[in-house]
C-alpha cells in the first residue's frame, strides 16, 4: 500500500475498487483528442477509476477520507454500467496495517454520490449494518439533506441502503470543519451541492484533497470539469481558488479516484515534480 506523510499525518492508500466511466462524461466538454493525451481510455471509452479510501492517522486517530465502493452491494446490471472490476477489499488492507474497520474513529465523506458511499455499509444477511460502527461520519449539511431527499437527477446516485444504517453516526457541518487539528473539511459545492474539500497540514506542510472537483491528475486544468458536475461553475470557481491556495503552501494533491497518483505536486510551470505513483497489482 503507498504512503506519504505530513508533517505527523500518515496518509495510506487502501483497496477500495475500481470502476470504468465513460471519459466523456467525466471530461464534459473537453473534445477526447485533448483529454486522451493525459488519461487513457478502454475500446469502450471508459477511463479507469479507483475509488480508494484514504487512511489517515495522527496521534492515535484513525480517520478514513470516503468508504469505496463497498462489496456485495451492487447487481450486476450496476457492475456493468460502471465498469466495476474489483470490489472493495477494506478489511483485508486495514488487517495488513493491524487494524480493523472498528478501529476506524471517522470516516470524512467528501460526498455521498454512490462510488463514495457505498462503503458505508454491508449486508449481514437481509439486513445493512454499519461498516464502521465506532466512527463519526462527517459530511456537509446540505450534501446530508439532498441524500435523505435526492431530486429527480440525484436520486440515481444517492441510495438509501448507503445512509439509513448508518443515520445515527452522522454529523454535520456548515462551511468548514476541523476534525483534528490541522485536517479541516470545506464546503465548496460544485460536483454536487454540498461537496467538501479536505486539507491536512502539519509541520509547515502541507496536502489538498479536492475529491471530484479535481479527480485525477488530468483534471488540472480549472476548465476540465465533469459532465456530472450539478454545478459545474461553482466547481470551475472553487478549482481555481484552492488551487491558489496549494501554490502558495506547495501543498501536495492527493487523490481517491486516480489510476496513476496517489499524490503529486505540481511545480510552477504546472508540471508533475514529486509523485507518489500507484503501484499496479
Amino acid at each position: 500500500m503507498e504512503t506519504l506523510t505530513i508533517g505527523r499525518i500518515k496518509l495510506t492508500w487502501l483497496n477500495g475498487g475500481v470502476t470504468h466511466m465513460d471519459g466523456g462524461a467525466m471530461f464534459g466538454v473537453v473534445p477526447k483528442p485533448l483529454w486522451s493525451k493525459k488519461y487513457d481510455a478502454n475500446e469502450k471509452n471508459q477511463i479507469e477509476l479507483r475509488t480508494d479510501p484514504i487512511l489517515v492517522q495522527k496521534d492515535g486517530t484513525n480517520l478514513l477520507i470516503d468508504s469505496g465502493i463497498g462489496r456485495g452491494k451492487l447487481t450486476d446490471k450496476q457492475k456493468r454500467n460502471y465498469g466495476v472490476t474489483e470490489e472493495s477489499s477494506i478489511d483485508d488492507s486495514l488487517k495488513a496495517l493491524g487494524l480493523s474497520t472498528e478501529d476506524i474513529n471517522a470516516v470524512l465523506m467528501t460526498h455521498l454520490h454512490f462510488d463514495h458511499a457505498c462503503g458505508l455499509t454491508r449486508y449481514e444477511g437481509e439486513s445493512l449494518v454499519s461498516v464502521f460502527p465506532n466512527a463519526a461520519i462527517y459530511t456537509s449539511a446540505i450534501e446530508w439533506e439532498e441524500m435523505r431527499n435526492p431530486n429527480i437527477r440525484s436520486k440515481n446516485t444517492y441510495w438509501k441502503e448507503n445512509w439509513e444504517a448508518v443515520q445515527h453516526q452522522v454529523r454535520t457541518f456548515d462551511e468548514k470543519l476541523e476534525v483534528l487539528p490541522g485536517i479541516t473539511m470545506y464546503h465548496t459545492g460544485g460536483h454536487s451541492d454540498g461537496h467538501s474539500v479536505i486539507v491536512l497540514e502539519d509541520a509547515g506542510e502541507t496536502a489538498l484533497h479536492m475529491a471530484d472537483i479535481m479527480p485525477t491528475h488530468a483534471h488540472q486544468n480549472p476548465l476540465w470539469v465533469l459532465a456530472y458536475d450539478d454545478y459545474p461553475m461553482t466547481s470551475i470557481a472553487a478549482k481555481q481558488a484552492w488551487q491558489a491556495k496549494a501554490a502558495e503552501k506547495n501543498a501536495w494533491y492527493i487523490f481517491y479516484h486516480d489510476a496513476l497518483y496517489r499524490a503529486l505536486k505540481w511545480d510552477e510551470n504546472g508540471d508533475i515534480g514529486e509523485s507518489v505513483k500507484r503501484e499496479r497489482r
